[in-house]
């Protein structure tokens, strides 16, 4: 009687082996100071950053959606990486926490190490951008329950902010402005919208040319990491929003107290021509709960700030301001 064994059953140890020291190169370039040991303990290790009076840990979790599947689809592996790096510390320094380290977790019917070695390319390219270190991960090998090419991510960071500043609801007054910090397009929400529309509706292929570029290099381009930004104007910020799934109507009230509203001007709102295509079958109102609509990042300054943090920041343009009124986020 023949043995069964676990590379019969659809996992390959030796490739995930392979796989490992293959992505050591890439996840050295993301060390920072605060690393201890390198990739191949059972957890990786981090010091606290000195300088804090009441240092607090903060942690985001989050993935990619189904941006993944057209990744797949297309077979370009190389961006989503950077996608799940942005879509956690981009939540981080909403409350005014620096990332300190990431941490990625890749699933897989059968790993294809080609594959798996240019997501975690990104993923370190994307932990470079914010300036945080990759101190490990997980690889999963699940023939039950995926299938063929099909994998998923899930990211996971850690960073540190001072109790003392962490609370910036109470800080916006009105009269606050608004200032917008373009996004590179879609970002990592609205997917299953984008791609009914787009492909099961409009019929469009991904070498469609989009003002230049085709449709499947638009709709992958990297979620923009705000980290660097934030650092440079941290001292100027009173508050900020990463605008992600809701759009700008549901993630701009979170940083607001119950007596104040955001009064946006929607005319102010610079659109890319990938949500113009897409506006094309959908509802206005339900392109501004899906989508980003060009908008990556919410800033609420002081009026006092506002040219300063335009010189500073050219791309960042005024959208609104802060008013009296209920808790709530208004286009006009």
């Amino acid at each position: 009687m023949s043995k069964i064994s676990y590379k019969d059953a659809g996992v390959d140890i030796d490739a995930g082996n392979k796989f490992v020291e293959n992505i050591k190169p890439f996840v050295k370039s993301t060390k920072t100071e605060g690393v201890i040991g390198g990739i191949g303990s059972f957890a990786g290790a981090f010091e606290l950053p000195k300088g804090y009076a009441e240092p607090v840990l903060l942690a985001a979790t989050d993935g990619v959606g189904t941006k993944l599947k057209l990744a797949i689809e297309s077979g370009i592996h190389d961006s989503v990486g950077i996608d799940l790096v942005a879509m956690c510390v981009n939540d981080l320094i909403c409350n005014f926490g620096t990332p300190s380290f990431f941490l990625d977790y890749y699933a897989t019917a059968k790993l294809d190490t080609d594959v798996a070695i240019s997501v975690v390319k990104g993923i370190a390219a994307g932990c470079v951008e914010a300036q945080c270190a990759l101190i490990g991960g997980e690889t999963a090998e699940m023939p039950g329950m995926y299938k063929n090419d099909d994998y998923d991510l899930a990211g996971f960071a850690v960073g540190v902010a001072e109790k003392s500043e962490m609370d910036r609801v109470s800080l916006v007054q009105e009269g606050d402005m608004l200032i917008a910090l373009p996004s590179s397009g879609l970002h990592s929400n609205g997917f299953s919208l984008a791609r009914k529309v787009l492909f099961d509706t409009m019929k469009l292929d991904f070498e469609y040319d989009l003002n230049g570029i085709s449709l499947i290099n638009t709709l992958l381009t990297p979620t923009k990491i705000y980290v660097k930004t934030f650092k440079a104007l941290k001292d100027k910020i009173i508050a900020l929003a990463h605008i992600t799934g809701g759009g700008i109507i549901e993630n701009l009230p979170r940083v607001l107290p119950d007596h104040l509203m955001a009064e946006v001007k929607k005319e102010s709102i610079r659109t890319l021509p990938i949500f113009d295509l897409i506006a094309s079958h959908v509802q206005e109102d339900e392109m501004y709960k899906a989508f980003n609509m060009g908008i990556g990042m919410v800033l609420v300054v002081r009026e006092k700030e506002c040219s300063s943090i335009l010189k500073q920041i050219p791309q960042a343009y005024v959208i609104g301001r802060i008013k009296a009124g209920s808790k709530s986020c208004v286009l006009v």
